[in-house]
């Protein structure tokens, strides 16, 4: 479904440039769960906004089933992501003074679904995190996991075929951890793709393939049969 091919990323231009990816290489199917791991500067980030198509290769083709990612305008970019891609940032990006289920409600404002069906679709979304009784929180009344449980909801209320996850855990101790690792285990078996970046052993064990970055390239891959 996702293909790179020789996908290189360069930063700044002549003495000051700075190559972050060189000749990238990657195959993700349908319904795949990848893990991208590696150490900080070693371009598993640039590598994971890529395939969110929140950056733009320097050369080399991305292409997503039948459509050449590298050839889409800006605003086809955001369009795509906003109907294809959901997104979990490890800072939640939830906003404040604002409900749970408005939080949730808004990618599918950006969507033009009515009010009705945005309520609803977002009620169930939030129940789908187990946060059912929430609903009406604001996020400074939630905790960290529960917050995370409403950027899940907020990111999978649009039905999106690729969830992209930056770091989901990195603000969560560890029972919070699996336990937002088990709801994005569940979306996954329902079909979806999911594309994680981490620095977790215990949580890249999720993925079916854990993809290893070191120095801008591709170091090794190791597959899991779960």
């Amino acid at each position: 479904m996702i293909e790179l091919q020789n996908v290189s990323k360069v930063y700044g231009m002549e003495e000051a440039s700075s190559t972050v990816l060189k000749n990238i290489n990657l195959t993700i199917n349908k319904g795949e769960f990848v893990a991208i791991m590696g150490p900080s500067g070693s371009g598993k980030s640039t590598l994971l906004n890529i395939l969110g198509t929140l950056d733009v290769p320097t050369s080399g083709t991305y292409t997503f089933a039948d459509t050449s990612i590298s050839a889409l305008s800006k605003e086809q970019r955001s369009l795509f992501r906003r109907y294809v891609l959901g997104f979990i940032f490890q800072g939640f990006n939830l906003l404040k003074k604002t409900s749970a289920l408005e939080n949730v409600e808004m990618p599918l404002v950006y969507l033009g679904i009515k009010s009705k069906e945005r309520k609803q679709r977002a009620y169930d979304a939030l129940i789908s995190v187990g946060l059912e009784g929430r609903t009406e929180y604001e996020p400074s009344q939630l905790s960290g996991g529960q917050q995370q449980r409403v950027a899940i909801a907020r990111a999978m209320v649009s039905r999106p075929k690729v969830l992209i996850a930056d770091e989901p855990t990195g603000n969560l101790d560890t029972k919070r951890s699996h336990e937002i690792m088990q709801i994005i285990k569940g979306f996954n078996a329902e079909g979806i793709t999911v594309i994680m970046v981490t620095h977790e052993d215990e949580v890249a064990a999720y993925a079916s393939r854990v993809i290893h970055v070191r120095d801008g390239m591709i170091e090794r891959e190791i597959s899991y049969a779960h």
